[in-house]
């Protein structure tokens, strides 16, 4: 069965496109036609003069639908975070798992490429954030798992054998051989929560690490004469940041002298979402401390922020009120097609075009979110 999704404008990487219908079948693109050359037979989707955009990419989910990844590092784990996400456009994602013991490591990667052999929808690969970090830039990370990176532990960061591997580390607290090997075995090597100069970063970029996680959070921030992570971020164009476009986690004043600094091709927004997400939770437990959800974002007892109750559609629509633009084709680049680049995925998703994924949602003039589709099906059918 051909289904045409039809009376919208299409976000395309050549732009917005009017008086085109989206072809699917099979959970893939075939094309965009004219309205003569729909099929007769198609099961016909009314997109309402609604903005369709290629489903949302986010690279940092640590739970979601009262799971935390952490906690469930199993295949129904992976299943309900991503069902949760899905919800509000999430259609790929990379759970992430934070600082921890080896062992537990290894229990998500094997969870991880579980889900993947079962197809389980939205799972991308697994973003590992720590625990090779900066003491000083730990956030709510745990520093009594912070541990040298050595032979062992690389050899099971490098030890997924589906989807795509992100790890995050501090330039401070490990050995650019260590990059080199992670980057050799492609893992993808972001920096984060780290305290290291501006030098030291260079240094790590320049041995292939490829982004930076949730830029201006937990990192060096940028001074007139020490740089630092912030000042290597802002400054190197060929790396991918992440961001928290919360209204929170950064000012939307820095969110704009971020975009003003890297342009429209290599920022991602991010949610760092948490368990509360696509749930009713009001507080959660993290290692052992507990969590209390307060105005979308998740606080420590002593006010430490522990990542966001916050899903990508709103991250996405106020990002975009932030930046004080209504542009589709830049917030389709920042919520998915650029994400899609950074993991290497730029033909699979975040785009619509024929042979990719039938992933999309439906927005209003205002970012509102009104449907989201997996494999060309309706979510809230």
């Amino acid at each position: 069965m051909i289904t045409a999704f039809r009376h919208g404008r299409i976000v395309t990487a050549q732009g917005l496109v009017h008086g085109q219908n989206v072809l699917c079948a099979d959970g893939r693109i075939l094309g965009l036609v004219s309205d003569d050359a729909v099929p007769s037979a198609a099961l016909n989707v009314d997109l309402d003069g609604g903005v369709l955009m290629p489903g949302y990419l986010d690279v940092q989910v640590n739970g979601g639908g009262g799971v935390l990844f952490n906690d469930e590092p199993t295949v129904e784990g992976l299943r309900a975070i991503a069902r949760a996400h899905a919800a509000f456009g999430t259609m790929g994602l990379m759970p992430t798992i934070i600082s921890t013991d080896i062992a537990s490591i290894a229990k998500a990667i094997a969870a991880v490429d579980e889900a993947i052999v079962q197809k389980v929808p939205g799972i991308l690969g697994i973003h590992i954030e720590g625990p090779y970090l900066s003491p000083k830039r730990r956030g709510i990370h745990n520093a009594k798992a912070f541990t040298p990176l050595d032979d062992d532990a690389l050899s099971v960061l490098c030890s997924l054998k589906h989807g795509k591997t992100m790890v995050t580390l501090a330039p401070d607290a490990v050995p650019l051989a260590a990059v080199a090997v992670l980057v050799a075995a492609g893992v993808i090597v972001c920096i984060g929560h780290s305290d290291a100069s501006y030098e030291q970063t260079r240094a790590v970029l320049h041995a292939g690490a490829r982004g930076f996680t949730h830029l201006f959070n937990a990192m060096s921030p940028l001074l007139t004469r020490a740089p630092g992570v912030v000042g290597a971020a802002l400054d190197d164009c060929d790396s991918w940041c992440g961001i928290i476009s919360d209204g929170h986690h950064v000012h939307p004043a820095a969110l704009r002298v971020a975009y003003a600094c890297r342009g429209t091709e290599k920022l991602m927004l991010v949610t760092d979402a948490m368990p509360p997400v696509g749930s009713t939770q009001k507080s959660f437990v993290l290692q052992g401390r507990t969590i209390r959800v307060e105005n979308g974002l998740c606080l420590g007892s002593d006010g430490t922020l522990a990542g966001s109750a916050t899903d990508m559609a709103t991250v996405v629509r106020k990002g975009m009120e932030f930046l004080k633009v209504r542009d589709f084709t830049l917030a389709a680049k920042l919520s998915s097609s650029n994400a899609a680049a950074f993991l290497g995925l730029g033909e699979e998703v975040g785009v619509i075009a024929a042979g990719a994924r039938a992933d999309f949602v439906l927005v209003d003039d205002t970012f509102n979110l009104q449907r989201s589709f997996i494999g060309g099906i309706v979510l809230d059918a």
